[in-house]
């Protein structure tokens, strides 16, 4: 039985995972679908504190990696299936084998919403993408027409980035109005290469036969009219969805499905902790997801202790 399993490998989990081998506690970390978590996608990381040069994302989880190892931790680049926290020890099925614990950390992050629209899964990273931070300076891009689909401050930041690159960037939002705040709004809507597509959703990615994006098919929900938008890319930016879906019905999340800590950084099921994106949908930043991972630690540590003596 372990003493504490860490669900999730970016940078919550992995700072998780450094303090409790720190304390000498043996965490077994489970990477999931996407070991080092969405910062892995990310070219380069200008803010996170002690790289003054920046660092690349996944070079960065790589040391976090290292550096819990060296203390003891221990991966394993399982799924996890199920959990029970019905009871301690808790009972986690990971790729068909039961593992118990005596306290869990959830650290499982978020992913980017998807459109679900014809053409988007089959043309990722042929054109799709959902981080133009990561992706906009690739030579496809340059000098093409590009679209962001979204109405926060994401989709004007992104929007606003690939004016560096794009010949011209297409913002299409579902409403008349952007939802992002005043500032970013009229920061984007004042940058002449940014052109406003207003009413209008994205019903299906083109061209799926020639491998790689042509264009996007629009409808103006207002007057049902349908068109077609030429462009070399289509960079998502709907928001973030937590991976929660298999803590439903036992760990208590808000409307959206991020977690809610009770107590510290501990869930309604005492044992059992969360920390970094999965219940952030206000920052969500790699510092602010190291420091939940490290309370979460703590407080692990600290349940254990209590619960032995």
């Amino acid at each position: 039985m372990e003493k504490v399993v860490i669900i999730g490998s970016g940078c919550a989990g992995w700072t998780a995972a450094l303090y409790t081998a720190r304390a000498d506690l043996k965490p077994l970390v489970l990477t999931g679908k996407q070991p080092g978590g969405l910062l892995t996608t990310t070219s380069i990381v200008e803010n996170f504190p002690g790289f003054p040069e920046g660092v690349d994302g996944y070079e960065l989880m790589t040391r976090m990696q290292k550096q819990a190892e060296r203390f003891g931790a221990r991966a394993s680049f399982g799924l996890v299936e199920t959990v029970d926290f019905s009871k301690n020890p808790f009972a986690l099925t990971v790729d068909g084998e039961k593992v118990e614990a005596e306290t869990v950390i959830i650290a499982t992050g978020a992913s980017h919403k998807h459109l679900d629209v014809p053409g988007e899964d089959l043309l990722e990273t042929k054109g799709v993408t959902y981080c133009a931070t990561c992706d906009g300076a690739l030579p496809v891009f340059r000098n093409q027409p590009l679209v962001v689909v979204g109405g926060g401050d994401s989709a004007c930041e992104e929007a606003m980035y690939l004016t560096r690159f794009g010949s011209v960037v297409y913002l299409v939002h579902r409403r008349d109005s952007l939802r992002a705040s005043r500032i970013m709004a009229d920061r984007a809507l004042a940058n002449p290469k940014i052109k406003p597509i207003w009413d209008s959703a994205v019903t299906e990615v083109l061209d799926v036969k020639q491998d790689k994006v042509t264009g996007v098919k629009l409808k103006n929900l207002k007057t049902g009219a349908e068109s077609v938008l030429d462009c070399a890319g289509v960079f998502i930016a709907i928001g973030h969805g937590p991976n929660t879906e298999i803590f439903k019905g036992q760990i208590k999340t808000d409307a959206l499905g991020f977690i809610i800590p009770q107590q510290g950084t501990m869930t309604n099921v005492p044992g059992v902790f969360v920390a970094g994106d999965c219940a952030d949908h206000v920052y969500r930043q790699a510092v602010t997801a190291a420091g939940a991972g490290c309370a979460a630690a703590i407080d692990a540590e600290r349940f254990l202790s209590a619960r032995n003596e």
